[in-house]
């Protein structure tokens, strides 16, 4: 499986258009060749960089298979808890420096089935095991 966006490549800068200094919504993400038997997806961006600790910026899950996620979608299958303890995506905002933003998704063989507002460590727990195939995409943001 491979993931993609049309807004940067991997390891390149993420246009400002999807962090708090510009608009804040989320990038378009392309899925390649995710496995025919996938009965759903599940989706994590997070920054390793923040100074507290890996800071969780979107978590989703039971997401229906498609190819494509588009660019600022609002509703996107079962959404998880951030660290800000919204729902949602909340785009890179780095208080110094420049930071790296990993988006993961997961194809999964059955759905999570947890309820609305999981946290990221929850979903990564509940998909052990029912993972057929991960994918990653990272981009770097430093404020101006």
């Amino acid at each position: 499986m491979r993931l993609s966006s049309p807004a940067f490549g991997n390891g390149e800068a993420i246009p400002s258009r999807f962090t708090c200094d510009g608009a804040d919504v989320s990038p378009a993400l392309d899925i390649a060749d995710i496995p025919e038997d996938a009965t759903c997806l599940a989706l994590v961006m997070d920054d390793p960089d923040a100074r507290m600790g890996t800071w969780d910026h979107w978590v989703a899950y039971d997401i229906p298979v498609a190819g494509t996620i588009p660019e600022g979608v609002k509703a996107l299958g079962t959404p998880g808890r951030n660290s800000w303890r919204k729902t949602g995506y909340g785009g890179p905002c780095p208080p110094f420096g420049e930071h790296r933003y990993f988006f993961k998704v997961y194809a999964l063989d059955r759905a999570l089935g947890l309820p609305a507002g999981a946290s990221k460590k929850q979903v990564l727990e509940a998909l052990r095991g029912r993972v057929l195939a991960e994918a990653s995409l990272m981009g770097r943001y430093s404020r101006r």
